[in-house]
């Protein structure tokens, strides 16, 4: 029998062998692999934390004691372990299990996630609020990746810790890709080894205790020693800012050497203080191509489980981005590109080569990359910042203040706009348009292809003289009518001139309401299509044009509340129309993940679903 078939993992944990552990730890690697080559996903980042999620089962009693993943995307060793097994290969489907940590699915996953740098402020905050309520017994262990420490809130976070005895919080810092504090060497292994011994600590407060002690000289003879020790481990280990902060510090150790990792995580436990341990991982651990290019494996779609290579997908929207901003760059010094950790995700892999003196990864720190542009644009750069939708929420703050406000000119690139498929909740891109509305100067635009993104981008970067963002979705361009020829404006009617019915869209739903035209003819109505190009602000022109018919459905792939379909309703009303408006667009809470082509069905945002809507 299956070591991961087994009933009650974690108590069965408790009492395992080692040996078994490590056994355990190989089926569930083999597990991960074969579902994430087929569901897609976020495998390097799983295969690295196999052994800290084991050690950490072993050691604590989930949900009692609490973990808070950050991110999410390296809780899938939970869910095996927390019974959802037999679901696991739903993952990241319709209907099926999520791709990060939702309480929905189980209450031994505490919050919601998919955004970096959240999880120490959500666990102090845990810790604090069962502390009011009385309850100091139980653990909070937040599992946070080096690469959150490029984003702020999490220095926020533990700037607020305050570093109370019977504070029980955990930070278990796992370093796979970036160096905060160095290995000198195998005396500093051996030593960061024994501090991960329960005993250890205890003999070092024993002894401290017995000094202090002696009298007359008791108290200084244990501050020389806390001096000595202090001054030791920081010749050691370059840095003691963690213990600055309030945190005792334990590490860094082996996180993928099972035996190392349940003694430091219980040597966490006996302190009952803020703890950061610290572990090194290896991100794809056990899978070959995932290790040696972690970041492709970061998040993956399907691909072939022998060689590694991913499916064909073909150019998709990204992809286009990038290669005209290279275009853009060359034949101008000024163009510069910001990214916050997502490089490859947004495209700018080839402008990163070609480039770099002009190249900005600023890690996860968008707010941060958003003044940053505004700094770069008052000295004369053409900033352009590529950014998922759900991360640019981050920005409002500095959109509206460091650019908009400065009057600078920067170019907000958001990918992975609309409907994002498999990620869902965290990272549905339905919110930027309805964010963003209300600042002034701010020109949003929305292209229905690569060549239309190609044109705006050029346009934006070389002749817009505010901030502009373009907002184009995830994956590949969907086909256009043959006889649609764009102009290049605001906005562009299609369709039949005289008809008395007229489709507003934007972005990729143009698609969708060119073929809807052909199932309204099949029901005997006459339409047209009012096609914005710049979404925001409403062009009076083409509000003028809409208002020439008797009916009109303005369709949007974003939440109505604060979207284009409730201003352009607004602007129709300011220019005297009488007729019939009705707004189609996302409502009902969150958005939970399913295709896109799912999602757009469900709320009648396809083809076939505008049409009927229209024949009632």
């Amino acid at each position: 029998m299956s070591l991961l078939d087994g009933k009650n993992l974690p108590g069965q944990l408790k009492t395992m062998s080692y040996k078994k552990m490590a056994a355990l730890a190989g089926e569930i690697r083999e597990r991960l692999i074969q579902t994430v080559s087929e569901t897609g996903g976020h495998l390097a980042s799983n295969l690295g934390t196999v052994e800290l999620t084991l050690a950490m089962h072993r050691c604590f009693d989930s949900p009692k004691d609490r973990f808070v993943f950050d991110v999410g995307h390296q809780a899938y060793t939970h869910k095996l372990l927390t019974g959802r097994l037999e679901k696991f290969a739903t993952l990241r489907q319709e209907n099926g299990l999520s791709g990060f940590c939702r309480p929905e699915e189980s209450p031994h996953d505490i919050f919601s996630t998919g955004h970096a740098g959240t999880a120490v402020s959500a666990a102090l905050g845990l810790v604090e609020g069962e502390r009011i309520k009385g309850n100091s017994k139980s653990y909070t262990v937040a599992v946070v990746g080096d690469g959150a420490f490029t984003a702020g809130m999490i220095y926020e976070a533990m700037n607020n810790n305050r570093s109370k005895r019977g504070n029980r919080l955990i930070v278990v810092l796992n370093e796979n890709e970036m160096s905060i504090s160095k290995n000198v060497g195998a005396f500093a292994q051996y030593l960061a080894d024994i501090r991960a011994k329960p005993s250890y600590h205890k003999l070092k407060a024993d002894t401290e205790s017995a000094l202090r002690k002696i009298p007359l000289v008791g108290e200084t003879a244990a501050r020389g020693v806390h001096k000595l020790k202090s001054t030791v481990k920081n010749w050691l280990y370059s840095s003691t800012w963690f213990e600055d902060m309030g945190f005792h510090y334990i590490g860094p150790i082996d996180g993928h050497n099972l035996h190392t990792l349940v003694r430091a995580l219980q040597s966490a436990k006996w302190l009952a203080r803020p703890v950061v341990v610290h572990i090194h991982t290896t991100k794809g651990k056990g899978y070959h191509p995932a290790e040696q290019e972690p970041s492709v494996f970061h998040g993956v779609g399907s691909f072939d489980l022998e060689t590694g290579e991913p499916l064909p997908s073909g150019k998709d929207y990204s992809s286009v981005f990038g290669e005209k901003l290279c275009e853009l760059a060359a034949r101008n010094g000024n163009v510069c590109a910001i990214t916050a950790a997502m490089s490859l995700g947004t495209g700018l892999t080839e402008f990163s080569r070609r480039f770099p003196g002009r190249f900005f990864d600023v890690g996860i720190a968008e707010q941060h990359a958003a003044a940053f542009a505004g700094g770069l644009a008052k000295t004369g750069m053409l900033p352009v910042f590529a950014v998922y939708s759900s991360f640019f929420q981050r920005c409002y703050d500095q959109v509206w203040h460091d650019v908009a406000m400065q009057k600078q000119k920067a170019v907000f690139a958001v990918d992975r706009a609309g409907f994002v498929g498999g990620d869902g909740e965290s990272h549905q891109g339905l919110y930027d348009v309805s964010m963003l509305s209300g600042i002034p100067g701010l020109e949003i635009f929305a292209p229905s292809s690569y060549a239309e993104l190609e044109q705006m981008l050029e346009d934006a970067v070389l002749r817009a003289t505010a901030p502009v963002c373009i907002r184009y979705p995830r994956g590949c361009e969907d086909p256009l009518p043959a006889d649609y020829l764009p102009s290049g404006g605001a906005w562009e009617l299609y369709g039949d001139a005289s008809a008395k019915t007229t489709i507003v869209c934007y972005g990729r739903l143009f698609s969708q309401a060119a073929q809807a035209l052909e199932l309204l003819k099949l029901g005997g109505v006459r339409a047209r299509v009012v096609k914005l190009n710049r979404i925001l602000p409403v062009d009076f022109f083409a509000v003028q044009a809409a208002a020439q018919s008797k009916k009109v459905y303005f369709f949007e792939e974003g939440v109505r509340a604060g979207g284009v379909g409730e201003r352009f309703g607004a602007a129709l009303l300011e220019q005297g129309y009488r007729g019939e408006y009705k707004i189609t667009a996302v409502e009902g809470g969150f958005v939970p993940q399913a295709s896109v082509k799912s999602l757009l069905a469900r709320y009648k945002l396809d083809s076939k679903g505008m049409a009927e809507l229209i024949l009632g």
